[in-house]
């Protein structure tokens, strides 16, 4: 499958998100898919989590990154890779270039967490801290390919980065076929579209539901512009779902568009309390920007949409003592 410009004659298939599938299944943990019946009460439907949290490096990344990275060509390799991420999608970057001895530098901003960071270090990445925003780390990125011939690894705008993140909704649907609404964070786009392009490949009728923090939701805004914009990246708990979805996006914005049911917007006040509800109910632990799609299906207007057994996608777990507990702010 090559990367060529989006029209619905080049998104990603049912077989392609299956190709992957098989490509990865050495490289991830199967995660569970349980029924959660504390959480299907509040609900007012049946709620089924699809563990991501429980994923090697501790989120869903790992799907997509290493669907790109393992068909990486032997120049590709040699010349390293660089990663531009909130986190998460740099630990899985850098956890694959370990496994496959090539080199990595992963560059973030100064509002991933620290714990982030030192994830990263901890597989031997070369980390690079630069800016206040997603966009200041990118152009520093660009900087990179361009003057030392980096391979670059895309976070979310990438067709082989959306097959591999695919491979959930393909897990979740092989288990429990009697699904008809999957929710889950929307950021970049990268998971929606990946869930969204398998599930509907499967069963036409299912619901895709997008869940993004209501300050500055870069997808939602580029959506109601008819175009990607910038938005600015105000601190928050869902680090993880914050920032834009860059002005040349090819592959995400369109499939979003195009494919995704409806997005929900949260507010920062809701996602601890989803957090707090995740342990109590089912002693996991889930990252802010993952509590967003837990927040998503307790909003009024989710409530109301008549889904009757959903699948919630726990995308992550990369947080802090501290921060979980609340005890740094």
């Amino acid at each position: 499958m090559q990367n060529t410009p989006s029209s619905p004659n080049h998104y990603p298939t049912l077989q392609d998100v299956m190709q992957a599938r098989q490509r990865i299944d050495t490289i991830i943990r199967p995660t569970p898919l349980i029924y959660s019946e504390a959480i299907s009460k509040l609900a007012n439907c049946e709620v089924w989590l699809k563990l991501e949290n429980l994923q090697i490096t501790g989120s869903f990344k790992l799907r997509g990154a290493s669907n790109r990275m393992l068909q990486l060509s032997d120049t590709e390799k040699q010349r390293g890779v660089v990663a531009v991420s909130s986190g998460n999608h740099g630990r899985a970057v850098a956890y694959i270039a370990k496994m496959m001895g090539i080199e990595a530098i992963i560059c973030v901003c100064d509002l991933v967490p620290e714990n982030k960071r030192e994830a990263i270090r901890q597989y031997g990445a070369d980390l690079r801290v630069i800016g206040h925003t997603q966009d200041d780390a990118q152009a520093y990125a660009d900087q990179l390919i361009a003057e030392h011939g980096f391979t670059w690894i895309a976070p979310f705008d990438d067709l082989e980065v959306i097959t591999g993140q695919g491979t959930i909704a393909l897990d979740i649907l092989n288990e429990n076929p009697a699904i008809d609404t999957i929710i889950a964070p929307l950021s970049g786009g990268g998971l929606i579209s990946g869930i969204a392009l398998a599930a509907k490949a499967i069963s036409p009728a299912i619901q895709v539901v997008g869940v993004s923090m209501e300050i500055e939701p870069g997808m939602v805004k580029s959506l109601a512009a008819g175009k990607p914009i910038t938005v600015a990246e105000p601190p928050s708990l869902g680090d993880a779902i914050g920032g834009s979805i860059g002005l040349d996006n090819q592959y995400t914005f369109p499939i979003v568009r195009d494919f995704m049911d409806r997005a929900i917007l949260v507010s920062e006040q809701s996602l601890r309390p989803a957090m707090q509800l995740l342990f109590d109910t089912e002693g996991q632990v889930m990252e802010g920007g993952s509590a967003s799609a837990l927040a998503g299906l307790l909003h009024p207007d989710f409530k109301n949409s008549g889904a009757k057994k959903v699948a919630v996608v726990i995308s992550g777990r990369n947080i802090s003592r501290a921060r979980f507990n609340d005890t740094d702010h």
